[in-house]
């Protein structure tokens, strides 16, 4: 499992880098961290290309670390019933700057 996750992060990765800041497997889950600013066009990648087909929001939480400067993560958990995958995408933020709604995704 660990492999075909590690194939989807690299492939997720090479085709939307620029919106990426990172991504990791760890604990048997692929994790993206995306720039708050490209979580739309992010979120429309993984829900639209057939290799993701990431259609279902499980979740949508957030965490807050109030000794860094930007102390929040929103964090979306995402669900593909095609694949039957679940990855996390995560974003941060500070008290100031608004993450945008997906709400239209």
């Amino acid at each position: 499992m660990s492999e075909a996750l590690e194939k989807l992060g690299g492939k997720i990765a090479a085709a939307q880098a620029g919106l990426l800041n990172g991504w990791s497997v760890a604990c048997g889950e692929l994790m993206l961290e995306a720039k708050a600013s490209e979580i739309v066009p992010l979120l429309t990648f993984l829900r639209d290309d057939p290799g993701c087909r990431f259609t279902l929001l499980i979740d949508l939480c957030g965490v807050d670390y109030p000794e860094r400067g930007q102390r929040f993560d929103v964090v979306y958990n995402l669900l593909s019933i095609k694949h039957n995958r679940r990855i996390r995408v995560k974003v941060q933020t500070d008290e100031a700057a608004p993450v945008p709604s997906v709400e239209g995704v």
